[in-house]
């Protein structure tokens, strides 16, 4: 593979190459063309009832490039503090029917495959960046979760419906957060729609009440480091570090609410569901000797609060290791999973979120477990029998799981090689990192001016996680990801 090729090209082309080594389709059937020929329109409400809702101040918050919109969020005050949330997911079943070529793309695939040149989306953008994506100023259909929430940030109450929407805003999270930080002006398409800006900091009130609440269940502050590359034109620029900020914690937050609501919603209608799990640690011994090395006493058993805990005081210690710890933390917690759970059947449930019933809802243009979901929601509301037995749920997500693993390790690959390419002229330069990992499998940095990762291959003896080190980059390899250091001379 040439590297004369400019860098979006030679990313697209290893990006393609790994999805089919990882057993993921790159391309849609001809047969799914064929399909989204026929399909012209968004779904109308054909004399379904169906609530209208387009005029309360309904808006998207998400990425300054995202294009499938699958949510849009209101808020409304009530009497007592009490606010009443409204999260809107965009009817994706309406178009793309059980069983047809497009589903049986999205089945195979199971998500949208997001690597830094190219996006392989689950379902054909004609479909997840327009007609069953909830665009700026366009009626579309949803499916709507009503909640209560209380002063507390606790849940009171939900419901689900249908409804007609309509999306007065396309905003940003970068944007928004800003304003609502005060480090940025009001964004223009805020000030637009009158109220809106009263909303929105209607939904971050409540947001931060929500999120301050599940902590004090247990919910896990973890923080990663995730970088994903900014180009100029067809090369490469730089890497950008994505922030956690205000704004996607009131999605964030919301959405950790309607998964919930929609799994009980579920159980409630008496019909089994996909749930996301992350299991009790297995590996809390370990968990619990890492605390130790910090002077942290953990409990003998897991317990989500008393790790929150050991979290918050260490993210306040030190900011600057924390990513790693979290990182450490996260794979000693092992990986989540999807799971068929039959209505009357306790879920195992997320030990990460601190919450019992979680199931994947928000995002059908994009994850398969999600129009599985909503499939099942519609078919509760409309006592239509279930579209999934729990036969067919229990190798779904069997199935689910093993496609999100590899589209993970898809975009984890290319964003190495992302790095690489970055990297490539600067072979011979020294950089100030941090010692990220020390085992018999090898030693890894992590740089400070880069938000990059690579393996130390020469004086690596006695180097250990968390000791601050000073090496030179002396090898890159762009189509297997690989970046080497050794360890400079006049390390401390």
């Amino acid at each position: 593979m040439s590297h004369e090729l400019n860098h979006r090209t030679l990313l697209t082309e290893l990006a393609r190459l790994t999805m089919l080594e990882r057993g993921l389709l790159p391309e849609f059937s001809t047969q799914a063309l064929a399909e989204l020929e026929q399909i012209s329109a968004p779904a109308t409400r054909n004399g379904r009832p169906v609530r209208d809702l387009r005029e309360l101040l309904w808006s998207s918050i998400d990425n300054d490039d995202s294009h499938d919109l699958d949510q849009l969020t209101a808020a409304q005050a009530l009497p007592g503090d009490c606010v009443k949330i409204l999260v809107a997911i965009a009817d994706v079943d309406a178009l793309v029917s059980k069983g047809s070529a497009i589903d049986e793309h999205a089945r195979y695939n199971t998500t949208s495959v997001y690597t830094a040149a190219v996006i392989f989306s689950m379902l054909p953008e004609k479909l997840s960046t327009n007609l069953t994506s909830l665009n700026p100023d366009k009626d579309r259909l949803a499916v709507v979760t009503e909640m209560i929430v209380n002063a507390d940030g606790s849940l009171q109450s939900s419901k689900i419906y249908p409804a007609m929407v309509y999306n007065h805003a396309q905003l940003t999270y970068v944007g928004v957060s800003a304003w609502l930080n005060g480090t940025g002006g009001i964004p223009p398409a805020v000030s637009a729609v009158g109220g809106l800006a009263e909303n929105l900091h209607l939904q971050d009130k409540t947001a931060q009440h929500m999120k301050h609440f599940r902590h004090t269940q247990g919910a896990l502050s973890l923080e990663t480091i995730e970088a994903r590359p900014l180009f100029k034109g067809d090369q490469i620029s730089a890497l950008e570090v994505q922030e956690k900020n205000r704004a996607r914690e009131i999605i964030e937050d919301f959405m950790i609410m309607a998964n919930g609501a929609a799994a009980r919603f579920l159980a409630a209608h008496n019909l089994p569901s996909i749930r996301r799990i992350v299991r009790i640690p297995k590996r809390w011994d370990r968990i619990v000797e890492i605390a130790a090395e910090h002077g942290f006493q953990l409990p003998d058993q897991p317990s989500s609060s008393a790790l929150e805990a050991f979290l918050h005081e260490q993210k306040t210690a030190d900011p600057l290791r924390f990513p790693d710890l979290s990182l450490a933390v996260i794979k000693l917690m092992g990986a989540g999973e999807y799971a068929a759970i039959p209505p009357d059947e306790q879920a195992a449930g997320h030990f990460g979120l601190a919450v019992k019933d979680y199931a994947h809802s928000t995002a059908p243009n994009r994850r398969f477990p999600d129009l599985i979901t909503q499939r099942l929601l519609k078919a509760a509301l409309t006592g239509a029998p279930p579209p999934y037995d729990l036969g067919e749920l229990d190798a779904l997500a069997k199935h689910c799981t093993r496609q999100e693993d590899a589209a993970n390790k898809v975009e984890r690959q290319v964003e190495k090689s992302a790095a690489a390419l970055l990297l490539e002229s600067r072979i011979g330069e020294r950089f100030n990192g941090i010692i990220t990992g020390a085992s018999p499998k090898g030693t890894w940095v992590r740089l400070f001016d880069l938000p990059v990762e690579g393996k130390v291959v020469h004086g690596f003896q006695g180097l250990d996680v968390g000791q601050r080190v000073r090496v030179e980059l002396i090898y890159v390899d762009i189509e297997k990801g690989y970046i080497d250091f050794k360890k400079d001379g006049h390390s401390r």
